[in-house]
């Protein structure tokens, strides 16, 4: 994955030895190599505050600030901007960030988990997509990640093109299988003439998409292609 590192303290210095690296960036980059969930209360908090002062690191000061409330992230969430701000380091902007995102997870328990959709067939890919491609102008391609119980992960559109075609990145199809963590895909795109045939330029992109699935164990399953009242299912139509 490509990041940005334009503002990173270790832009040009290579492998730097993560003992090396100051008490604030250790839990920014610590996410970056090894994700969210190996973080800390104090170093997911620490974030937040970006730095500390000349005397104390901001994970020093996120584990008085967690000490305080006797490290209950609710009771955290419910202090003030004044309250915040008692603690040397934390000016307005910093007891904002924090109060912005306890309030983001009290929101966020407070919703109902999303549904994901399961795929069960050509056409239930129909049902999902046809709002969205069925009936544009112009061609667009688009990728569905799924899970292993053949439910949406996610999905996006990977090119957009004219009234006769689109091109379409492999290397990307992949990069965001890997990031969503999907064991399969579904390539869809739509056919704004109407026709519900594969062309010659359909059928290659996705035996090359197909190749690349196996050889990196995320199989395609299928190949829809959508029009304003219709659909072509390359599985069905016995093209794989």
């Amino acid at each position: 994955m490509i990041l940005d590192d334009s503002n990173s303290p270790f832009r040009g210095q290579g492998a730097f030895p993560i003992t090396n690296w100051s008490e604030d960036d250790k839990p920014r980059e610590k996410l970056m190599l090894k994700g969210k969930s190996v973080l800390s209360d104090t170093e997911l908090i620490a974030i937040l505050i970006g730095s500390g002062s000349r005397n104390e690191s901001a994970v020093d000061l996120s584990k008085r600030i967690l000490a305080s409330v006797n490290h209950n992230l609710n009771a955290l969430g419910k202090l003030s901007i004044a309250q915040l701000t008692n603690f040397k380091g934390i000016g307005e902007a910093k007891a904002i960030s924090i109060i912005a995102a306890m309030e983001l997870g009290r929101r966020r328990r407070n919703e109902d988990a999303v549904e994901l959709t399961k795929i069960t067939s050509s056409k239930a890919v129909f049902e999902v997509m046809q709002p969205i491609i069925g009936e544009l102008p112009h061609e667009e391609f688009w990728v569905l990640f799924l899970n292993n119980s053949n439910k949406i992960l996610f999905k996006t559109q990977l090119s957009k093109g004219g009234m006769t075609g689109t091109m379409v990145d492999v290397r990307i199809v992949f990069k965001i299988a890997f990031e969503q963590n999907a064991t399969a895909i579904i390539l869809v795109h739509n056919h704004p003439s109407g026709k519900l045939q594969a062309s010659d330029a359909d059928i290659q992109i996705t035996k090359k998409i197909k190749t690349a699935g196996q050889q990196l164990d995320i199989p395609v399953l299928d190949h829809i292609i959508i029009t304003e009242s219709g659909y072509y299912s390359f599985v069905d139509e016995g093209i794989f």
